[in-house]
């Protein structure tokens, strides 16, 4: 009879034993794996004959039958299950107390869709050996669009377009979104390097290297100004002992050489500009006037996706183009659609994810490569809340994801504690 495989055969690209494990699983895993790929690759936009069938809401369908049968799922709670839960109710009383409820009834799913993914992934993604299958899904899928991308950009010469640079249609199509994904993956990617290079072949060291180098270059030609202070912020966060140590510092001076060589010079210009052009003057009156509408709607905001028609009725005064949008910030974006409870419970998310991964860092005898991916999925969070000041990303799977993936690990290797101490 073969041996089990354990997830340290997996590292960090052994795809016949991943393959050989993934056969063996309950049906639920591969739903929940194939949803993610069809969600971040989206091959159904690459070829569009596939698009005839939404298969996205067919896997996590299948996943959801799924749970019912799938005889190694335990019931799982925890600090994140509730929070989530109690922000779906404020989320809902917005909904139907909102200034234009037909709007709010309209984009609901924008939002509740990722509940039913996070339960559904926190469910079934419990072992190791799947948390390590279902990373490297979303690893290899986001690396994919950071490569791509980053070559176009590299291809023009490392010029500046004031579109920056577009992803696959969906949710990282627009630049600003598409650098927020780059800011979730190199951190992820840079921290599993670290702790795998040593046991890897050269290929696959030169494949994990590519996962973090591609998304800081396509962070720099996305030309979103928030994406690139957060990058700053996580290489502050990463790097702060390379100060008292000579290698790495040195590289770390190297590479911000690199970058402000190939940093085109008008995107440098955007940076002198800040606030005084009509893209950030804009973004400040949406700002002024969101917090004006959250202390006249402290309890419930003006409802869920109302902040549009709620501004162009209220405050059209100051709009400096033809049509209002959204608010370009996410704690502008949860207040306004519901009221300072939501916003007190969306950082309240924030911050558990930042307390867990900072918890898994600092248990004793804990593999490393489990440390390295808390630390990354960590400073993604990072880097996704300080480029959320400026997109209006609340609703997109930035979060929602990372969080699943935390809680996940938080599981695991909680269950895998206990199992050693008894």
């Amino acid at each position: 009879m073969e041996e089990q495989k354990t997830v340290k055969d997996f590292y960090a690209f052994k795809i016949k034993n991943m393959w050989t494990y993934f056969k063996s699983q309950h049906y639920s895993f591969w739903m929940i794996c194939g949803y993610l790929f069809f969600e971040f690759v989206k091959p159904q936009a690459l070829y569009p004959a596939l698009a005839i069938i939404p298969w996205a809401q067919l896997l996590l369908m299948g996943a959801l039958l799924g749970v019912f049968t799938d005889n190694t799922i335990k019931k799982v709670w925890s600090f994140a299950h509730l929070t989530i839960i109690l922000f779906s109710i404020v989320i809902a009383i917005s909904i139907f107390t909102a200034t234009y409820p037909e709007i709010s009834k309209l984009y609901y799913m924008d939002f509740y869709s990722w509940v039913i993914i996070f339960f559904l992934i926190t469910k079934i993604v419990n072992t190791p050996e799947r948390f390590y299958i279902f990373l490297l899904i979303f690893l290899v899928a986001a690396g994919k669009i950071a490569f791509g991308t980053s070559k176009s950009w590299v291809s023009r010469g490392f010029s500046f377009t004031s579109w920056g640079l577009m992803g696959p249609k969906g949710y990282f199509q627009n630049s600003g979104e598409l650098a927020i994904l780059m800011l979730m993956l190199f951190p992820l990617a840079f921290y599993v390097y670290q702790a795998l290079k040593k046991q890897l072949v050269m290929w696959e060291r030169l494949l994990l290297a590519a996962f973090w180098i591609c998304p800081i270059l396509t962070i720099l030609g996305a030309s979103s100004r928030g994406a690139q202070v957060a990058l700053v912020v996580q290489f502050i966060l990463m790097f702060r002992k390379a100060v008292f140590r000579i290698k790495p510092l040195i590289g770390v001076i190297a590479l911000i050489a690199v970058v402000n060589y190939i940093l085109p010079q008008e995107q440098k210009d955007r940076f002198s500009n800040a606030g005084d052009d009509k893209t950030s003057e804009q973004r400040l009156l949406y700002w002024e006037h969101g917090w004006d509408m959250m202390k006249e709607h402290p309890f419930t905001g003006v409802g869920f996706f109302n902040f549009i028609p709620y501004y162009e009725a209220h405050f059209s005064y100051d709009m400096l183009y033809p049509t209002a949008q959204l608010p370009h910030n996410i704690l502008i974006q949860v207040g306004t659609d519901a009221g300072f409870i939501a916003v007190a419970l969306f950082l309240l998310i924030i911050c558990h994810c930042l307390i867990m991964t900072f918890r898994l860092t600092k248990i004793k005898n804990l593999e490393p490569e489990v440390k390295a991916i808390a630390a990354g999925l960590g400073v993604g969070v990072v880097g996704y809340t300080i480029a959320g000041q400026f997109v209006t990303v609340a609703y997109y799977p930035f979060l929602w994801v990372h969080l699943a993936f935390i809680v996940s690990l938080t599981n695991i290797t909680d269950v895998a504690t206990s199992k050693k101490e008894r």
